[in-house]
């Protein structure tokens, strides 16, 4: 019970406070513009929550199906993408060659911009499924090898000599040692590419898709203010969509690499 309401003020309590007030100010500046500013297209521009909170209850179903089909899509990349970047970070910590031939093309990729680089995809590849797949794992592959190469490298030195004086293979080195010291910083990436997989599958969805979350967004943009709640409730689907997936790579790093000071209720060492 201590510990429950322990876990109630530092967290619930205050994410609530902020929510709360988030929810009275958007209500109140909607009502502003609305009834005060008199501001054209008023609701298009801040909606009252109320009512889009109406839509989206209206229209659950839709919105659960669509989003499901991003949110499927957008996972199926992000795993190709994540366990390619694993592939190449552990090439590039072997060898220096490697590296020196990957990394610069590695980077250079990361030029592109996926507004530029989406409709290409989509037009050479004449799927909407593997289109957004495959920008969703393009989105992926660069954070989650540049922080694994990092945390590959972060093995203390000691520990590194203490391995090597016992004549440890190379493989038991990185499944013992590396591995381990590179779960924090590969969770890193994971955390900043898991919502980026999703904007990439949306921005997909709005070259010109059958299905997902960002059709039902461009198709309410197009009809204008008589669709309003309609559009700001797909926008609404797609940050949660976001949000889930930053949780369950959190979720998932908790499990893996509990050891974590922030993970410790007093932090600092065990």
């Amino acid at each position: 019970m201590k510990g429950n309401s322990a876990f109630m003020r530092s967290r619930v309590l205050p994410l609530s406070v902020w929510l709360l007030g988030l929810l009275i100010v958007w209500e109140a500046g909607s009502w502003m513009l609305l009834h005060v500013a008199q501001t054209p297209l008023a609701q298009s521009k801040l909606p009252y929550v109320h009512e889009v909170a109406a839509t989206l209850w209206k229209y659950s179903g839709t919105l659960v199906k669509e989003g499901g089909a991003t949110f499927g899509n957008a996972g199926v990349g992000f795993l190709i993408g994540a366990s390619a970047g694993v592939v190449l970070a552990v090439l590039m910590s072997l060898s220096k060659t490697i590296e020196q031939l990957a990394f610069p093309y590695a980077i250079a990729s990361q030029m592109i911009p996926i507004l530029g680089l989406a409709p290409i995809i989509y037009g050479i590849v004449r799927d909407e499924q593997v289109s957004r797949i495959i920008i969703s794992g393009y989105i992926t592959f660069f954070p989650v090898a540049l922080n694994m190469l990092r945390g590959l490298r972060s093995v203390d030195l000691p520990a590194l000599e203490l391995m090597h004086s016992y004549a440890a293979k190379p493989w038991a080195v990185y499944w013992k040692l590396r591995f381990p010291a590179a779960l924090p910083a590969l969770f890193s990436g994971l955390k900043v590419a898991a919502p980026l997989a999703v904007t990439g599958a949306i921005l997909v969805e709005l070259m010109g898709a059958q299905h997902g979350i960002g059709v039902i967004m461009l198709r309410n943009l197009y009809y204008g203010p008589s669709h309003t709640y309609m559009f700001w409730s797909t926008v609404i689907v797609g940050a949660l969509l976001g949000v889930a997936s930053y949780g369950l790579m959190s979720l998932a790093e908790r499990l893996i690499a509990p050891w974590q000071p922030e993970f410790r209720p007093k932090g600092g060492r065990r």
